[in-house]
């Protein structure tokens, strides 16, 4: 099965988005485990990366965040891939569909953490938050033309 042009391009949109997300990462990766200072990040009373990847949030069970981001970023490349999205296998469909949504409960805790916690924001995690919940809603556009798309040939070869 093919795909058609509108999930063409939200596959190209999601590998676009996904690659943004893991050059922040990237970035952020190295930040943390070289030193946060090389963060090019104004800093303000609001606005401090340094402040945010290095709190006592920043690892989970000794994971850092940006590890996290990091691979979550590298599995949506593969997610959102032509082929990822032309597969007729169901595990691959509803695997995207739910590795995006942990994506963003993440994005809404992350952001909680940084408002109500750490009073300040790093711009660059703003950066992987925004790029996670675009590649959310393209996910779930995604999925909405490929159910229906999945239906309409399913009428056309049942009725034939």
């Amino acid at each position: 099965m093919g795909l058609n042009k509108n999930l063409k391009t939200i596959s190209y949109l999601g590998v676009i988005f996904s690659l943004l997300g893991l050059a922040d990462s990237i970035y952020l990766t190295i930040a943390h485990y070289t030193a946060p200072t090389i963060l090019a990040c104004p800093e303000s009373k609001f606005i401090n990366c340094a402040k945010v990847t290095t709190s006592q949030y920043a690892n989970v069970h000794g994971i850092p965040i940006v590890f996290l981001g990091l691979i979550f970023f590298v599995v949506m490349i593969g997610l959102q891939s032509p082929m990822a999205w032309k597969s007729s296998l169901r595990f691959i469909r509803i695997g995207r569909l739910v590795f995006s949504s942990i994506g963003l409960v993440s994005v809404f805790g992350l952001v909680y953490i940084e408002l109500d916690k750490l009073q300040a924001i790093c711009l660059y995690c703003t950066g992987v938050h925004v790029l996670t919940f675009i590649l959310f809603i393209i996910t779930l556009i995604g999925s909405v033309f490929l159910d229906n798309n999945t239906h309409s040939i399913n009428a056309k070869t049942t009725k034939n």
